[in-house]
């Protein structure tokens, strides 16, 4: 029964009020505490109303047969019935394990694939859409780095993303997106197929990640700018390569040195963080992975044909035939919400819920 499911949250959140009332408890572990309790408050406040309402529902229960208050209570069972319902849904939604990443920052990577300058015109395309759902989540976008593209648009763009829910809701955008329209250069109006990768990476610090500086390799270069041309003077580009994993971050974005060594050592550690948990999904169940969403940049997860206005998430079998209105960010929860629906009703079925 779910009430028994319930039951410890509510011991655990009165048991840490008991504990903080005490006056004697030093200051790291009333942090502790108070991150906790913080941690299970939704679920605590729900639960109390779940038990209200299913106490309630019994009480109109017995009055059914009453003379004068019989159709008052079958009314009232109407309405709290309904309630209960709602109040399961989202206390199954609750009591899943949380993603210990929902709630940090994100680095946003878009790379240009197949269909080079078409490719990397829709880069720009997406990175748009992408700025345009932050800011009307009020998420600050920060670009870390960029590298245009010949004819426009960009081979690559890294941007940070930093915001509540940032995370949680963007995590699932990683992974082959397909485009399907006519390129401006096209003079027979042909409609081409090219393809970017999205991959989202937590921003970690030093304490989640840590680096051994004699695994990196790094280099100072002169900045370049659209066409190889010099944009300024100084060598502040920065390349880090990381030796074990040979992963490479180059940055030239700032004009300082030190900046650039910065903002190239924060992607370096989500890469890392990328591929560390990649390693762990690995050794988990095929269920596992598929629940939480592999964000494996070779699997084609979406298509957008312009020529037919259409959006389709192959993950859920979602098509909307609103892809322009989408793509100006105001309605790309109409792609998220199923995205995050599908994901939670899969961990439910795996958990038991």
């Amino acid at each position: 029964m779910l009430k028994d499911k319930l039951l410890p949250f509510i011991n655990r959140y009165d048991e840490i009020s008991s504990s903080l009332a005490d006056s004697s408890l030093d200051v790291k572990k009333m942090t502790e505490l108070s991150k906790e309790q913080s941690s299970i408050e939704d679920i605590y406040t729900k639960a109390h109303e779940y038990i209200q309402t299913h106490d309630n529902i019994e009480s109109n229960k017995e009055l059914l047969d009453d003379a004068e208050l019989g159709e008052l209570a079958k009314e009232e069972l109407k309405i709290l019935e309904k309630r209960l319902q709602e109040l399961e849904d989202e206390i199954r939604v609750l009591l899943l394990p949380k993603d210990p990443n929902d709630d940090k920052n994100i680095f946003l990577e878009i790379r240009a694939g197949t269909g080079g300058d078409e490719a990397a015109l829709f880069v720009a395309d997406l990175f748009k859409a992408y700025v345009r759902y932050a800011e009307s989540k009020r998420w600050k976008v920060e670009i870390v780095s960029q590298s245009e593209g010949v004819l426009g648009g960009f081979k690559e763009m890294i941007a940070l993303i930093q915001g509540k829910g940032a995370y949680s809701r963007l995590k699932y955008e990683g992974g082959t997106h397909r485009v399907q329209r006519v390129p401006e250069t096209e003079s027979q109006g042909r409609v081409h197929t090219s393809a970017v990768t999205v991959a989202v990476m937590p921003e970690v610090d030093d304490v989640e990640i840590d680096i051994n500086p004699n695994d990196l390799k790094i280099d100072v270069m002169r900045s370049s700018g659209h066409g190889g041309q010099s944009v300024n003077t100084t060598d502040s580009a920065v390349r880090i390569t990381h030796l074990p994993t040979g992963i490479v971050v180059v940055n030239q974005d700032g004009k300082s040195q030190h900046k650039n060594k910065d903002a190239a050592m924060k992607v370096l550690r989500a890469r890392l963080y990328e591929k560390q948990e990649e390693e762990r999904l690995k050794k988990e169940t095929a269920d596992r992975k598929s629940q939480v969403g592999s964000g494996d940049r070779s699997e084609r997860i979406r298509t957008y044909n312009f020529p037919q206005n259409r959006i389709s998430d192959h993950r859920v079998g979602l098509t909307l035939y609103r892809l322009e209105a989408i793509m100006e960010g105001g309605l790309f929860d109409e792609i998220v919400e199923p995205l995050i629906a599908h994901f939670q009703a899969e961990q439910m079925k795996n958990a038991g819920l």
